[in-house]
This record gives structure tokens, C-alpha cells and sequence, in this order.
């Protein structure tokens, strides 16, 4: 058995939230998702092992995007965290430090390197 590395998607829109799972998944990552922050908050408390946060920014719910960011960023400092968001762009003071932003639609391959830069960071 591998040690996979979990990583917690938080996106509203299903076909999007399918697509980027099954990417990730094929890229070797153990992917949870949720389609809100309330959810996503509740992922975060039951499984320890997520060491990375990619979500989008305009959700229903309890907040938004850029408010779990900064949630998980106060909760749970070793997460790493990628915003992201077809609606707005975001500065890098808007953001927890230590996150990154990509703009939809985003590249792929460019999404999962900068995970495995942050994460090996």
C-alpha cells in the first residue's frame, strides 16, 4: 500500500467537482470532496490526513471560499490551500498566507504541480 497524499475539494458545481476528483485521483492523490464549506469543514474534523485544501470560491453555504480558506488556515495551520474561481480574481492579500490562486479554467497540470511545490514545501 502507498501512501497517497489526501487532498480536500470543495466545489458547488458537480461535472466540475467529478472532473477535478477524477484527475486528481488519476494523478495518485486520495481525493475528498464536498460541494460546501459546512461539509468540507466537517471532512476536515473527521479526517487528519488532509494536507491540502483546492477550493472554489463562490459556494453556497454557510461562506464562501476565501472565509474556509481562512478558517482552515486558523484551525488547521499545515494545510495547504489553493483558491480558485471563474467569477473574481483574487489578490494574494486576500488570501491566507502561504495559498496560492488560479483563475477558471485553470491548467491541470499546472494545478498539480503547484500542489506538489507547496506540499513539499
Amino acid at each position: 500500500m502507498t501512501d497517497r497524499i489526501a487532498i480536500l475539494v470543495v466545489e458547488d458545481e458537480a461535472l466540475i467537482l467529478m472532473d477535478v476528483v477524477d484527475q486528481l485521483e488519476a494523478d495518485g492523490f486520495m481525493v475528498y470532496e464536498a460541494s460546501n464549506a459546512d461539509t468540507a469543514i466537517k471532512l476536515l474534523d473527521a479526517n487528519p490526513d488532509i494536507r491540502l485544501l483546492f477550493t472554489d470560491i463562490d459556494m453556497p453555504g454557510s461562506m464562501d471560499g476565501l472565509k474556509l480558506a481562512a478558517a482552515v488556515r486558523d484551525r488547521w495551520p499545515p494545510v495547504k490551500i489553493i483558491v480558485t474561481s471563474g467569477a473574481r480574481m483574487v489578490e494574494t492579500t486576500d488570501m491566507p498566507c502561504g495559498s496560492m490562486f488560479f483563475c477558471k479554467p485553470y491548467a491541470h497540470l499546472a494545478v498539480v504541480r503547484s500542489m506538489r511545490e507547496l506540499l513539499a514545501a
